[in-house]
């Protein structure tokens, strides 16, 4: 009997001890926020990237009651920036406002020493800009069949530009090729920039980017959009056709995502919170119009349903980039 009562006090207070260590973690949780949050994102400031993550530290600081700083760590596909939210204390106080090139940057360079869903928490896709077929006019082509029908019958003589091999421009126009049976020649270039200037110039042909790098040159009839690889017709180009509307590719879908993201080991009630506070953003009818002016689309959701997306799309690019035969460098 003396060896089972110790064996009890022994278990209570072992018992003891887990819930008063339990407490100020659990009590910091139900405090959050109590002070300013960091959003760090691997982009230049001024870029889309960077106007939709400062609507959203914005709405969210209103919701959350604790100012949310945008940081800028640009460089690397994205990687400092990662890396940097790696580093902090999963504690909810830094988080990262992701894109897709969280997983590409992943599977295409070797300094990226994170996996996207061992290493982060998703809390939730907060919005997506669909990509744009876009064509200099002198080809002649004004309509996206016209386009295949150029392409099948004269292979390689038509090319199209990416940012650089790789970036999600390369990777969609090689995944499009295929599903449509064209070859078409690739002419990556070191960003966006550059690869404008050429297609506006007439050097290329044809740009499958994101509709809100397009949209000024589309309005001063400068580059003709063929179509949208979203799911239905873009407020912003009404006329322009989905990609599945003309081509025999039902729910072809590319849009480059964006997201928030926390270290792995954050508390469920902070992601919660996270995600609830993001999701009101998105049901507000006036914070939605100011995101769709950017060029992008609403999203929300929960953080299950991120995590399955990005399952989604790590699978998918990784058969494109093994297809297309790009080396992680």
């Amino acid at each position: 009997m003396p060896n089972f009562r110790a064996l009890a006090r022994a278990l209570t207070a072992v018992a003891a001890m887990t819930i008063f260590t339990s407490l100020p973690v659990a009590h910091a949780s139900e405090k959050y926020p109590n002070r300013p949050i960091r959003m760090i994102l691997g982009f230049p400031a001024g870029g889309p990237t960077d106007v939709n993550a400062r609507l959203f530290a914005q709405g969210m600081a209103d919701q959350l009651g604790q100012p949310i700083i945008v940081e800028n760590r640009p460089g690397a596909g994205s990687i400092i920036a990662s890396n940097a939210v790696l580093a902090a204390a999963p504690d909810g106080y830094t988080i990262l406002y992701n894109t897709s090139s969280l997983v590409l940057a992943a599977m295409l360079y070797t300094s990226a020493k994170y996996d996207p869903l061992k290493d982060f928490q998703p809390v939730i896709r907060t919005a997506g800009v669909p990509l744009v077929v876009a064509v200099n006019p002198s080809i002649g082509a004004t309509t996206f069949e016209a386009f295949i029908d150029q392409a099948r019958a004269k292979p390689k003589k038509l090319n199209y530009a990416s940012s650089g091999a790789g970036t999600i421009d390369h990777l969609a126009s090689a995944l499009l090729a295929t599903q449509l049976d064209i070859d078409l020649e690739h002419v990556p270039y070191k960003g966006t920039a550059p690869a404008l200037v050429d297609l506006v110039s007439g050097a290329t042909q044809m740009f499958f980017t994101t509709q809100n790098t397009l949209l000024p040159f589309i309005h001063d009839k400068r580059l003709l959009p063929l179509a949208i690889a979203s799911l239905q017709r873009s407020p912003l180009m009404p006329d322009v056709p989905t990609i599945s509307e003309v081509a025999e590719l039902p729910g072809f879908e590319i849009t480059a995502w964006n997201g928030i993201m926390v270290p792995a080991g954050t508390s469920p009630v902070i992601v919660e919170r996270l995600n609830a506070a993001a999701n009101a953003l998105l049901k507000q009818e006036d914070f939605v119009a100011k995101l769709r002016a950017t060029g992008a689309e609403p999203y929300g959701g929960t953080p299950q349903a991120y995590r399955a997306y990005l399952e989604a799309e790590i699978a998918k690019w990784r058969a494109v980039i093994e297809q297309a035969g790009v080396q992680p460098q």
